[in-house]
């Protein structure tokens, strides 16, 4: 008897020559999933636009020249970070000035605090009349109202001197400048554009037809990628209350957690809506085979072989898996490692038919 390992024994017997099947080696047992009918939802894909729900310009708040410029188009800003200054030699002049007023209405008011309070001395004694007492009084009010009118003075000059460093309000990319380096701006001149990348959105139109299923479901998710097999489940969503005279579509904006790595403002998007439930039958989306036109899967057989059978499938669903249209049934399982099954396939010997030896 002569026997090859793992995949069968070749008997010679009175010059006759069969082929039996062996056990396969416990490391050669192929990882296998059963097909299964799972309740999916059913949905309605539209096309949407992702957009940056913090996308703002920055304007100037103080008159000046641009003095400085750290930051140009499509660099990355992080938050607070200092985008340009603005030449503050007159906001610096003018916060000394209030600084000088201020220590000037302090010292009238601790002046007008001595002098009332000598006076109310005296005029317990009656030294003083009524009259001079109420002076006194009126003096030293006036002197403490300039000084909170000087405080709030130089708390504005420090204010404008502030504005004379221009701020990022959040950490995003900066899609355009809008002045240069000597360029003169007065308050509410556009600075610089920019978008953050960190909270994203999408934007849908939805026919008047499907929008009250569509709100009624309340559920979408944000299909992307090359293969458009990633998603990620929608945080809420806003719909407006009135429709384009035009389109006759709702606008619906749906918004996401976190924003993936990959979406960036201005891309086309899939946006699935869920409209209701139906049952599909779902195999693991690994174990299908693609080979040009072909689309398969390694069906286990009855004798314990994988054997290569067409499907038509449909759409990837969560959790790596995919839908079986046609050429499987339930309960019948496959080889999850299709590269495996076909090695295996071609290494599992053929039957013979019986006849004599030359």
């Amino acid at each position: 008897m002569f026997s090859k390992p793992n995949f069968g024994a070749v008997l010679f017997m009175g010059g006759v020559c069969l082929v039996t099947s062996l056990a396969l080696a416990a490391d050669d047992v192929l990882e296998t999933a059963m097909a299964e009918r799972h309740t999916i939802p059913r949905e309605q894909i539209f096309d949407g636009v992702v957009e940056a729900i913090n996308q703002t310009t920055v304007s100037a708040r103080t008159a000046g020249t641009v003095s400085e410029l750290y930051f140009d188009v499509n660099d990355y800003v992080a938050k607070g970070a200092i985008l340009m200054r603005v030449d503050d030699a007159e906001q610096r002049a003018g916060a000394d000035r209030a600084r000088a007023g201020l220590e000037e209405a302090e010292a009238v008011s601790r002046q007008a605090a001595a002098e009332h309070a000598r006076i109310k001395k005296v005029f317990a004694d009656g030294a003083v009349s009524k009259a001079e007492m109420d002076k006194a009084e009126v003096n030293l009010r006036s002197a403490q109202a300039r000084v909170k009118s000087a405080q709030a003075s130089l708390a504005q000059a420090e204010e404008q001197l502030q504005y004379t460093t221009v701020e990022a309000p959040f950490s995003g990319i900066v899609t355009e400048r809008k002045v240069a380096i000597g360029e003169s701006v007065q308050p509410g001149t556009p600075l610089m554009t920019g978008v953050s990348l960190e909270e994203l959105r999408v934007a849908v139109d939805v026919p008047q037809a499907l929008i009250e299923t569509v709100r009624n479901g309340a559920q979408a998710r944000v299909i992307f990628g090359p293969d458009r097999a990633r998603s990620v489940v929608a945080d809420r969503l806003n719909f407006f209350p009135f429709a384009n005279a035009v389109t006759h579509t709702f606008r619906v904006r749906v918004y996401m957690n976190a924003g993936p790595e990959t979406l960036y403002p201005g891309m086309y998007v899939k946006v699935a809506f869920q409209t209701g439930e139906r049952e599909r039958l779902l195999i693991p989306h690994r174990a299908v085979v693609y080979r040009g036109d072909v689309t398969g899967a390694y069906v286990i057989g009855e004798d314990g072989h994988p054997r290569l059978r067409m499907l038509r499938v449909g759409k990837v669903q969560d959790g790596d898996l995919i839908e079986v249209l046609s050429g499987l049934d339930a309960g019948e399982r496959i080889a999850v490692d299709p590269i495996r099954a076909g090695v295996q396939l071609k290494e599992q010997p053929s039957p013979t038919n019986p006849g004599e030896s030359k």
